[in-house]
């Protein structure tokens, strides 16, 4: 696998967009996007998130970003074309009419595969449309409680598949958490990671049992830390860079609100339901957005009901 140097931590980086010229610096959401496009060909890339605009990200690989933005799906989910002489289509998205045909046109005949991370409804619809217009294999990891068409599949695929194109392969890893069936995508040639909706860029994804498990998520995070991997790419948003350290942060990140969560629930005299801990645990996070808080604080508690700390009844839940 090839692996890209880092740029330095102090570099600047020019970029144009809607908005005119700007200058990007590390820490900014664009800039490691901005330095991986740059540094494959050498021009100034642009900095927008345009939904139906195909981006190539490097010789690789091609973004389209998917039509429905939205609290929980940031700019709109990232369909990515990987490959060269065949493609495959990695998180075909919503069966929105457009974005199918923006896919076909990028793909202009080439489309082999259609690999899906998890049967979310942003992330794996259009795939019944596309094989119809392709012909090509759709695969995933098979999910029993769904019965959506983008489920009928082709080849179930299990951790550590391999699937070829000429000239190109990618490894399947299982990272269950956000969803049972949550696959990511190493493409080995680069060390690009498909994270799907197991790591976006802007924000923390949601763990919404009982499909989503707290327990497991930490886990997926923490298998990605052995991994060698040069830069993650979402199912929403940028280009993420450092990506060892954004599966850190995202671990301490969940860690800390476990600790909150448990300090909540001592202030509450040790029993607490779900709804009394919700304004405390989540009081950095704006209230119109609880109600999708409260999905991730079921799982917490959930995490801690398996590990023995916390026991619930009747929806009360007593350290």
């Amino acid at each position: 696998m090839a692996k890209a140097a880092d740029p330095p931590p102090d570099r600047r980086i020019s970029a144009s967009g809607t908005a005119g010229p700007k200058v990007f610096r590390h820490g900014d959401p664009p800039y490691a996007e901005l330095c991986w496009v740059g540094r494959q060909d050498g021009g100034a890339p642009g900095y927008d998130l345009l939904p139906g605009v195909p981006r190539k990200l490097d010789s690789h690989v091609t973004r389209i970003i998917a039509p429905n933005p939205g609290v929980m799906t940031g700019p709109g989910t990232n369909t990515y074309l990987v490959g060269e002489r065949e493609l495959a289509v990695i998180d075909p998205g919503p069966a929105d009419a457009a974005h199918i045909r923006a896919i076909l046109e990028a793909g202009a005949g080439r489309i082999r595969w259609i690999l899906c991370s998890h049967s979310h409804l942003d992330h794996a619809p259009a795939a019944a449309a596309l094989k119809e217009a392709t012909g090509a294999t759709i695969a995933a990891m098979p999910d029993p409680a769904s019965a959506h068409e983008s489920q009928v599949l082709d080849r179930a695929l299990a951790d550590g598949d391999p699937v070829r194109l000429d000239g190109t392969s990618l490894r399947v890893l299982f990272t269950p958490g956000h969803a049972s069936n949550h696959l990511c995508f190493l493409l080995e040639q680069t060390g690009m990671l498909f994270t799907g909706d197991h790591i976006m860029q802007g924000s923390t994804v949601v763990i919404s049992p009982p499909d989503g498990n707290m327990r497991a998520y930490l886990q997926s995070l923490r298998r990605l830390l052995a991994l060698e991997m040069d830069i993650l790419a979402p199912g929403h948003g940028y280009l993420i860079g450092d990506p060892h350290a954004e599966a850190q942060r995202l671990i301490r990140h969940r860690l800390a609100r476990e600790s909150k969560v448990r300090q909540v629930l001592r202030e509450a005299g040790g029993a607490a339901t779900l709804d009394a801990l919700l304004p405390h645990v989540y009081d950095d996070v704006a209230k119109v957005l609880h109600p999708i808080a409260a999905r991730s604080l079921q799982a917490h508690l959930q995490k801690l009901v398996e590990d023995g700390e916390v026991v619930e009844s009747a929806g009360l839940y007593r350290v």
